[in-house]
């Protein structure tokens, strides 16, 4: 079993807002794979839809906490299997936004630091190792070099901290989200790698 997260805030208000791309781009890889609608479960605090890629069973979630919660939510699913995990957490899959990325482009990690993420960091915690899977989205502008150009660049700390807070709970304009179609449509060709290929050859293929 594969459990695939998309990391984001419940809520009609924080449809397309830039700190929601992971949740967002798992509800597309779900019409894309043409899995059961999602379904609340009180219990696991999360929507959750079931199916098949291929013969592998996966589990999408989606976790009605908010984002600094998230691991509340995933812990239900990943905790038991933490005992046999020799080699971590390879069958879970966190899919979310990365302000280190330009808008439009993604990578593959592993066993890498949450950034400061919120939603990673909570994730992390509750199942006690950074060896799990994550497919990151870039939301960042890009420079004419094409880095990331992150919104707390050259600012104060606390300045450039509500900087960002403006930045990811702020929406996608209509040009950047014809510019997110594309990379749900290669975030969801990855997970499939991801899942019938393994990670070396999902990493070789869209960490370009």
């Amino acid at each position: 079993m594969f459990f695939i997260v998309g990391l984001g805030n419940p809520g009609e208000e924080y449809i397309n807002t830039r700190h929601n791309t992971g949740r967002e781009a798992v509800l597309k890889l779900c019409k894309n794979l043409d899995f059961a609608d999602f379904e609340n479960n009180n219990k696991f605090k999360s929507l959750i839809s079931k199916g098949k890629i291929k013969k592998e069973l996966v589990t999408l979630i989606l976790p009605e906490t908010f984002m600094n919660k998230s691991g509340q939510a995933i812990s239900y699913f990943v905790k038991p299997k933490l005992k046999t995990a020799k080699k971590g957490l390879e069958n879970l899959i966190v899919v979310h936004d990365d302000l280190d990325l330009p808008l439009g482009t993604l990578k593959i990690s592993y066993n890498k630091g949450t950034g400061g993420h919120r939603g990673l960091d909570s994730v992390a915690k509750a199942v006690k190792t950074l060896e799990f899977v994550r497919v990151r989205i870039g939301i960042s502008p890009s420079t004419a070099k094409g880095r990331a150009k992150k919104p707390n660049e050259g600012l104060p700390a606390q300045a450039g901290e509500q900087k960002v807070l403006d930045f990811i709970l702020g929406k996608f304009k209509p040009a950047e989200m014809e510019i997110l179609k594309k990379t749900f449509k290669k975030s969801s060709e990855a997970i499939q790698t991801l899942i019938l290929d393994g990670r070396d050859r999902a990493m070789n293929r869209f960490n370009q």
